[in-house]
Protein backbone atom coordinates (compact mmCIF):
# COMPACT_ATOMS: atom_id res chain seq x y z
CA UNK A 1 0.00 0.00 0.00
CA UNK A 2 1.28 3.24 -0.91
CA UNK A 3 0.73 6.68 0.77
CA UNK A 4 0.92 10.42 -0.22
CA UNK A 5 4.43 12.31 0.58
CA UNK A 6 2.47 14.43 2.95
CA UNK A 7 1.30 11.24 4.80
CA UNK A 8 4.74 10.07 4.71
CA UNK A 9 6.03 13.35 6.33
CA UNK A 10 3.90 13.23 9.04
CA UNK A 11 5.11 9.79 9.68
CA UNK A 12 8.54 9.94 9.24
CA UNK A 13 8.50 13.32 11.52
CA UNK A 14 6.62 11.73 14.69
CA UNK A 15 10.09 9.37 14.32
CA UNK A 16 12.45 12.59 14.54
CA UNK A 17 13.33 13.02 10.77
CA UNK A 18 13.60 16.73 10.24
CA UNK A 19 10.89 17.90 7.13
CA UNK A 20 10.37 20.95 6.03
CA UNK A 21 7.03 22.96 7.29
CA UNK A 22 3.37 22.22 5.49
CA UNK A 23 -0.03 21.21 5.03
CA UNK A 24 -1.68 19.64 2.58
CA UNK A 25 -4.69 21.45 0.81
CA UNK A 26 -7.76 20.78 -0.88
CA UNK A 27 -8.48 23.59 -2.64
CA UNK A 28 -7.13 26.89 -3.66
CA UNK A 29 -8.23 29.03 -0.94
CA UNK A 30 -6.92 26.37 1.52
CA UNK A 31 -3.42 26.18 -0.31
CA UNK A 32 -3.25 30.63 -0.02
CA UNK A 33 -4.95 30.11 3.46
CA UNK A 34 -2.01 27.63 4.12
CA UNK A 35 1.01 29.46 2.50
CA UNK A 36 -0.04 32.63 4.94
CA UNK A 37 -0.09 30.49 8.50
CA UNK A 38 3.42 29.40 7.23
CA UNK A 39 5.02 32.76 6.46
CA UNK A 40 7.67 33.93 4.79
CA UNK A 41 8.68 34.50 0.61
CA UNK A 42 8.24 31.47 -1.03
CA UNK A 43 6.72 28.12 -0.99
CA UNK A 44 6.75 24.60 -2.81
CA UNK A 45 3.72 23.66 -4.06
CA UNK A 46 3.46 20.05 -4.81
CA UNK A 47 0.94 17.55 -6.24
CA UNK A 48 -0.42 14.54 -4.10
CA UNK A 49 -0.41 11.36 -6.52
CA UNK A 50 0.95 8.02 -6.03
CA UNK A 51 3.68 8.35 -8.66
CA UNK A 52 7.54 9.97 -8.95
CA UNK A 53 8.42 11.89 -11.29
CA UNK A 54 6.32 14.90 -10.07
CA UNK A 55 8.95 17.33 -11.05
CA UNK A 56 9.32 16.65 -14.57
CA UNK A 57 5.69 16.27 -14.63
CA UNK A 58 4.90 20.16 -13.73
CA UNK A 59 3.54 19.03 -10.74
CA UNK A 60 6.16 20.80 -7.99
CA UNK A 61 6.11 24.70 -8.60
CA UNK A 62 8.10 26.80 -6.63
CA UNK A 63 6.03 30.32 -5.68
CA UNK A 64 7.23 33.80 -4.93
CA UNK A 65 3.53 34.87 -4.11
CA UNK A 66 0.86 33.98 -2.84
CA UNK A 67 -0.71 34.79 -6.32
CA UNK A 68 1.24 32.32 -7.23
CA UNK A 69 0.65 29.92 -4.71
CA UNK A 70 -3.09 30.38 -5.74
CA UNK A 71 -2.06 30.06 -9.76
CA UNK A 72 -0.37 27.13 -9.54
CA UNK A 73 -2.64 24.99 -7.27
CA UNK A 74 -5.49 25.93 -9.56
CA UNK A 75 -3.74 24.78 -12.19
CA UNK A 76 -3.00 21.29 -10.62
CA UNK A 77 -5.91 20.52 -8.92
CA UNK A 78 -8.31 18.69 -10.77
CA UNK A 79 -5.73 18.05 -13.91
CA UNK A 80 -4.26 15.00 -14.61
CA UNK A 81 -0.70 14.61 -14.07
CA UNK A 82 1.50 12.84 -16.23
CA UNK A 83 4.64 11.24 -15.19
CA UNK A 84 7.41 9.06 -16.34
CA UNK A 85 5.51 6.70 -13.91
CA UNK A 86 2.11 7.36 -14.37
CA UNK A 87 1.51 6.31 -18.09
CA UNK A 88 -0.10 8.41 -20.56
CA UNK A 89 -3.29 8.91 -19.09
CA UNK A 90 -1.87 10.42 -15.95
CA UNK A 91 -3.53 10.42 -12.66
CA UNK A 92 -6.00 13.25 -10.97
CA UNK A 93 -4.58 15.62 -8.49
CA UNK A 94 -7.03 15.74 -5.96
CA UNK A 95 -5.02 17.89 -3.04
CA UNK A 96 -1.50 19.72 -3.20
CA UNK A 97 0.99 20.09 -0.47
CA UNK A 98 2.03 23.71 0.75
CA UNK A 99 5.87 24.12 2.20
CA UNK A 100 7.98 26.79 2.88
CA UNK A 101 10.56 26.99 0.26
CA UNK A 102 14.22 25.92 1.68
CA UNK A 103 17.46 27.70 0.43
CA UNK A 104 19.60 23.99 -0.23
CA UNK A 105 23.90 23.25 -0.60
CA UNK A 106 23.22 19.91 -1.83
CA UNK A 107 21.04 17.16 -2.93
CA UNK A 108 21.53 13.35 -1.51
CA UNK A 109 19.25 9.83 -1.47
CA UNK A 110 18.35 8.40 0.83
CA UNK A 111 16.35 4.92 1.01
CA UNK A 112 15.49 1.53 2.26
CA UNK A 113 14.58 -1.62 0.90
CA UNK A 114 13.71 -5.22 1.64
CA UNK A 115 16.48 -7.17 -0.41
CA UNK A 116 14.27 -10.36 -1.84
CA UNK A 117 17.91 -11.99 -2.43
CA UNK A 118 19.72 -11.40 0.99
CA UNK A 119 16.45 -11.21 3.16
CA UNK A 120 17.20 -8.25 4.92
CA UNK A 121 16.16 -4.48 4.97
CA UNK A 122 18.89 -2.64 3.11
CA UNK A 123 20.15 1.17 3.00
CA UNK A 124 20.59 2.75 0.02
CA UNK A 125 22.29 6.06 0.15
CA UNK A 126 23.84 8.27 -2.88
CA UNK A 127 25.99 11.66 -2.95
CA UNK A 128 23.88 12.10 -6.52
CA UNK A 129 20.19 12.51 -5.46
CA UNK A 130 17.27 14.50 -7.15
CA UNK A 131 15.16 13.99 -9.89
CA UNK A 132 17.34 12.06 -11.79
CA UNK A 133 18.63 9.24 -8.98
CA UNK A 134 16.93 6.68 -11.60
CA UNK A 135 19.56 7.22 -14.10
CA UNK A 136 22.65 7.50 -12.23
CA UNK A 137 21.69 3.73 -10.58
CA UNK A 138 21.88 2.80 -14.14
CA UNK A 139 24.48 4.17 -15.38
CA UNK A 140 26.78 4.74 -12.55
CA UNK A 141 25.85 2.07 -9.84
CA UNK A 142 29.39 2.53 -8.30
CA UNK A 143 27.51 6.11 -7.01
CA UNK A 144 25.09 4.15 -5.11
CA UNK A 145 25.90 2.84 -1.64
CA UNK A 146 24.42 -0.21 -0.34
CA UNK A 147 24.09 -1.67 3.24
CA UNK A 148 22.21 -4.51 4.41
CA UNK A 149 21.01 -4.91 8.00
CA UNK A 150 21.85 -7.78 10.15
CA UNK A 151 17.82 -8.46 11.72
CA UNK A 152 19.48 -9.61 14.77
CA UNK A 153 20.75 -6.51 15.53
CA UNK A 154 19.17 -3.52 13.96
CA UNK A 155 20.87 -0.65 11.99
CA UNK A 156 24.02 -0.43 13.98
CA UNK A 157 25.95 3.12 14.65
CA UNK A 158 28.58 2.47 12.27
CA UNK A 159 26.98 1.14 9.38
CA UNK A 160 25.11 4.62 9.56
CA UNK A 161 28.28 6.58 9.53
CA UNK A 162 30.30 4.61 6.76
CA UNK A 163 27.38 5.60 4.44
CA UNK A 164 27.26 9.07 5.86
CA UNK A 165 31.05 9.18 5.11
CA UNK A 166 30.42 7.16 2.05
CA UNK A 167 28.59 10.00 -0.16
CA UNK A 168 30.51 12.83 1.50
CA UNK A 169 28.67 14.25 4.72
CA UNK A 170 31.30 15.25 7.14
CA UNK A 171 31.99 16.13 10.90
CA UNK A 172 28.93 16.38 12.88
CA UNK A 173 26.70 16.07 9.73
CA UNK A 174 27.80 12.52 9.99
CA UNK A 175 25.93 12.16 13.77
CA UNK A 176 22.91 13.97 12.24
CA UNK A 177 22.69 11.49 9.39
CA UNK A 178 22.86 8.51 11.49
CA UNK A 179 20.20 10.18 14.20
CA UNK A 180 18.09 10.18 10.86
CA UNK A 181 18.78 6.78 9.33
CA UNK A 182 18.58 5.09 12.55
CA UNK A 183 15.14 6.78 13.29
CA UNK A 184 14.05 6.04 9.40
CA UNK A 185 14.83 2.47 9.82
CA UNK A 186 12.78 2.16 13.41
CA UNK A 187 9.94 3.89 11.53
CA UNK A 188 10.34 1.46 8.13
CA UNK A 189 10.30 -1.94 11.11
CA UNK A 190 7.48 -0.91 13.36
CA UNK A 191 5.23 0.12 10.31
CA UNK A 192 5.83 -3.06 8.22
CA UNK A 193 7.53 -1.22 5.36
CA UNK A 194 8.58 -2.66 2.08
CA UNK A 195 9.97 1.20 1.02
CA UNK A 196 11.10 4.05 2.49
CA UNK A 197 12.65 6.95 0.34
CA UNK A 198 13.86 10.35 1.02
CA UNK A 199 14.91 12.38 -2.29
CA UNK A 200 16.22 14.47 -2.08
CA UNK A 201 17.65 14.31 1.45
CA UNK A 202 18.75 17.51 1.48
CA UNK A 203 21.71 19.73 3.10
CA UNK A 204 20.77 22.73 3.89
CA UNK A 205 22.62 26.53 3.71
CA UNK A 206 23.68 25.73 7.36
CA UNK A 207 24.50 22.09 6.78
CA UNK A 208 21.85 20.48 8.81
CA UNK A 209 19.52 17.60 7.12
CA UNK A 210 16.20 17.76 5.78
CA UNK A 211 14.15 15.05 4.05
CA UNK A 212 12.60 17.88 1.09
CA UNK A 213 10.53 14.96 -0.70
CA UNK A 214 9.70 11.48 1.00
CA UNK A 215 7.70 8.14 0.23
CA UNK A 216 6.92 4.77 1.74
CA UNK A 217 4.76 1.98 0.95
CA UNK A 218 3.17 -0.91 2.89
CA UNK A 219 3.15 -4.46 3.09
CA UNK A 220 -0.88 -4.94 2.26
CA UNK A 221 -0.43 -8.28 4.13
CA UNK A 222 0.12 -6.64 7.43
CA UNK A 223 -2.60 -3.83 7.61
CA UNK A 224 -4.65 -5.64 9.98
CA UNK A 225 -2.05 -4.97 12.83
CA UNK A 226 -1.36 -1.16 11.62
CA UNK A 227 -4.92 -0.02 11.75
CA UNK A 228 -2.84 3.91 11.59
CA UNK A 229 -1.09 3.38 8.22
CA UNK A 230 -4.77 1.71 6.86
CA UNK A 231 -6.03 4.98 7.66
CA UNK A 232 -3.74 6.77 5.35
CA UNK A 233 -5.02 4.72 2.18
CA UNK A 234 -6.25 6.76 -0.75
CA UNK A 235 -8.75 4.69 -2.42
CA UNK A 236 -8.86 7.03 -5.28
CA UNK A 237 -5.38 6.34 -6.23
CA UNK A 238 -5.94 2.21 -6.55
CA UNK A 239 -7.29 0.52 -9.38
CA UNK A 240 -11.24 0.29 -8.84
CA UNK A 241 -10.85 -3.58 -9.55
CA UNK A 242 -7.99 -4.09 -7.23
CA UNK A 243 -9.92 -2.41 -4.47
CA UNK A 244 -12.82 -4.66 -5.30
CA UNK A 245 -11.45 -7.58 -5.50
CA UNK A 246 -9.32 -7.01 -1.87
CA UNK A 247 -13.64 -6.52 -0.85
CA UNK A 248 -14.33 -10.05 -1.78
CA UNK A 249 -11.20 -11.78 -0.49
CA UNK A 250 -9.56 -11.79 -4.14
CA UNK A 251 -6.08 -10.94 -4.82
CA UNK A 252 -6.12 -9.04 -7.75
CA UNK A 253 -3.25 -6.78 -9.72
CA UNK A 254 -3.86 -5.43 -13.12
CA UNK A 255 -1.89 -5.64 -15.87
CA UNK A 256 -1.50 -4.31 -19.11
CA UNK A 257 -2.16 -7.92 -21.27
CA UNK A 258 -4.96 -9.29 -23.55
CA UNK A 259 -5.54 -12.34 -21.33
CA UNK A 260 -7.25 -12.84 -18.21
CA UNK A 261 -6.36 -15.57 -15.64
CA UNK A 262 -8.43 -16.70 -12.74
CA UNK A 263 -6.15 -19.16 -10.84
CA UNK A 264 -6.20 -20.57 -7.36
CA UNK A 265 -3.14 -19.72 -5.21
CA UNK A 266 -0.50 -17.51 -5.86
CA UNK A 267 2.34 -19.83 -7.23
CA UNK A 268 -0.17 -21.26 -10.09
CA UNK A 269 -1.48 -18.12 -10.53
CA UNK A 270 2.87 -16.96 -11.13
CA UNK A 271 3.18 -20.07 -13.43
CA UNK A 272 -0.09 -19.72 -15.32
CA UNK A 273 1.06 -16.42 -16.05
CA UNK A 274 4.87 -17.47 -16.95
CA UNK A 275 3.80 -19.95 -19.18
CA UNK A 276 1.19 -17.30 -21.40
CA UNK A 277 4.56 -15.22 -21.45
CA UNK A 278 6.29 -18.02 -23.00
CA UNK A 279 3.95 -18.94 -25.35
CA UNK A 280 4.12 -15.40 -26.20
CA UNK A 281 1.04 -13.63 -24.75
CA UNK A 282 0.35 -11.46 -22.25
CA UNK A 283 -1.34 -11.80 -19.10
CA UNK A 284 -3.78 -8.80 -18.31
CA UNK A 285 -3.96 -9.80 -14.75
CA UNK A 286 -3.06 -11.37 -11.40
CA UNK A 287 -5.69 -13.21 -9.41
CA UNK A 288 -6.08 -15.49 -7.19
CA UNK A 289 -9.29 -16.47 -5.95
CA UNK A 290 -7.83 -18.18 -3.05
CA UNK A 291 -7.69 -22.03 -1.29
CA UNK A 292 -11.64 -22.00 -0.43
CA UNK A 293 -12.82 -20.13 -3.64
CA UNK A 294 -16.63 -20.86 -3.39
CA UNK A 295 -19.39 -20.06 -6.59
CA UNK A 296 -19.45 -16.60 -5.72
CA UNK A 297 -15.65 -15.94 -5.51
CA UNK A 298 -15.31 -17.21 -8.80
CA UNK A 299 -18.23 -15.36 -10.05
CA UNK A 300 -16.97 -12.34 -8.95
CA UNK A 301 -13.15 -13.14 -10.28
CA UNK A 302 -15.50 -13.31 -13.75
CA UNK A 303 -17.36 -10.01 -13.47
CA UNK A 304 -13.58 -8.14 -12.13
CA UNK A 305 -12.17 -9.46 -14.82
CA UNK A 306 -14.08 -8.52 -17.50
CA UNK A 307 -13.95 -4.80 -16.06
CA UNK A 308 -10.59 -4.73 -18.26
CA UNK A 309 -11.71 -3.63 -22.21
CA UNK A 310 -8.66 -5.21 -22.94
CA UNK A 311 -9.20 -9.00 -21.84
CA UNK A 312 -9.95 -10.89 -25.25
CA UNK A 313 -9.81 -14.33 -23.23
CA UNK A 314 -10.23 -15.50 -19.72
CA UNK A 315 -7.83 -18.79 -18.83
CA UNK A 316 -8.93 -20.53 -15.51
CA UNK A 317 -6.26 -22.67 -14.20
CA UNK A 318 -7.25 -24.73 -11.04
CA UNK A 319 -5.11 -27.30 -9.18
CA UNK A 320 -7.79 -28.14 -6.72
CA UNK A 321 -6.93 -29.19 -3.12
CA UNK A 322 -8.66 -27.27 -0.63
CA UNK A 323 -10.62 -26.66 -3.34
CA UNK A 324 -13.14 -28.72 -5.27
CA UNK A 325 -13.14 -29.03 -8.93
CA UNK A 326 -16.97 -29.49 -8.99
CA UNK A 327 -17.56 -26.48 -6.59
CA UNK A 328 -14.86 -24.57 -9.09
CA UNK A 329 -17.40 -25.82 -11.85
CA UNK A 330 -20.62 -24.28 -10.59
CA UNK A 331 -19.02 -20.90 -10.31
CA UNK A 332 -18.18 -21.12 -14.07
CA UNK A 333 -20.91 -22.31 -15.26
CA UNK A 334 -23.49 -19.64 -12.65
CA UNK A 335 -20.64 -17.13 -13.87
CA UNK A 336 -21.43 -17.72 -17.91
CA UNK A 337 -25.17 -17.85 -17.20
CA UNK A 338 -25.59 -14.47 -15.35
CA UNK A 339 -23.07 -12.43 -16.67
CA UNK A 340 -23.26 -13.60 -20.30
CA UNK A 341 -19.78 -14.02 -20.91
CA UNK A 342 -18.65 -13.40 -24.51
CA UNK A 343 -14.97 -14.01 -24.73
CA UNK A 344 -13.66 -17.66 -24.70
CA UNK A 345 -13.06 -19.15 -21.48
CA UNK A 346 -10.36 -22.14 -21.78
CA UNK A 347 -10.47 -24.06 -18.37
CA UNK A 348 -7.69 -26.75 -17.13
CA UNK A 349 -8.72 -28.72 -13.88
CA UNK A 350 -6.75 -30.83 -11.98
CA UNK A 351 -6.62 -32.18 -8.18
CA UNK A 352 -9.72 -32.75 -5.86
CA UNK A 353 -13.01 -34.56 -7.88
CA UNK A 354 -11.58 -33.27 -11.15
CA UNK A 355 -13.56 -35.98 -13.15
CA UNK A 356 -16.71 -34.46 -11.32
CA UNK A 357 -16.14 -30.85 -12.01
CA UNK A 358 -15.02 -31.71 -15.63
CA UNK A 359 -18.47 -33.77 -16.34
CA UNK A 360 -20.50 -30.68 -14.76
CA UNK A 361 -18.62 -28.58 -17.37
CA UNK A 362 -19.35 -30.99 -20.46
CA UNK A 363 -22.90 -31.20 -19.21
CA UNK A 364 -23.92 -27.32 -19.05
CA UNK A 365 -24.06 -26.81 -22.53
CA UNK A 366 -21.97 -23.70 -22.20
CA UNK A 367 -19.15 -23.03 -24.44
CA UNK A 368 -15.85 -23.94 -21.96
CA UNK A 369 -12.78 -25.20 -23.77
CA UNK A 370 -10.82 -27.94 -21.79
CA UNK A 371 -7.49 -27.85 -21.65
CA UNK A 372 -5.39 -30.59 -20.53
CA UNK A 373 -2.53 -29.14 -19.07
CA UNK A 374 -1.16 -25.77 -18.22
CA UNK A 375 0.75 -26.47 -21.57
CA UNK A 376 -1.94 -27.31 -23.39
CA UNK A 377 -3.98 -24.29 -21.76
CA UNK A 378 -1.89 -21.71 -22.69
CA UNK A 379 -1.23 -22.97 -26.55
CA UNK A 380 -5.35 -23.52 -26.81
CA UNK A 381 -5.33 -19.28 -25.37
CA UNK A 382 -2.68 -18.40 -27.92
CA UNK A 383 -4.02 -20.42 -30.84
CA UNK A 384 -7.60 -18.82 -30.30
CA UNK A 385 -6.05 -15.35 -29.92
CA UNK A 386 -3.93 -15.90 -32.85
CA UNK A 387 -7.42 -17.13 -34.92
CA UNK A 388 -9.15 -13.80 -33.86
CA UNK A 389 -6.12 -11.68 -35.18
CA UNK A 390 -6.71 -13.53 -38.67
Amino acid sequence: MNIHEYQTKELIKSYGVPVPDGRVAHNVDNAVTVAEDLGGERWVVKAQIHAGGRGKGGGVKVASSLDEVRQFTDQMIGSQLVTPQTGENGRLVQRVLVEQACDIKKEYYLGMIIDRGSQRITVIASASGGMDIEEVAKTQPEKVIREAVDPAVGLMEFQCRKIAANIGLRGKQIHEASKLMRALYKCFREKDALLAEINPLAEMNDGSLMALDAKMSFDGNALYRRPSITEFRDFDEEDPKEVEASGHGLNYIALDGNVGCIVNGAGLAMATMDSISFHKGKPANFLDVGGGASPEKVGNAFRIVLQDPNVKIILVNIFAGINRCDWIAEGLIKAMQDQKIEVPVVVRLAGTNVEKGAAMLEESGLDFIMAENLDDAATRVMAILGGQAS
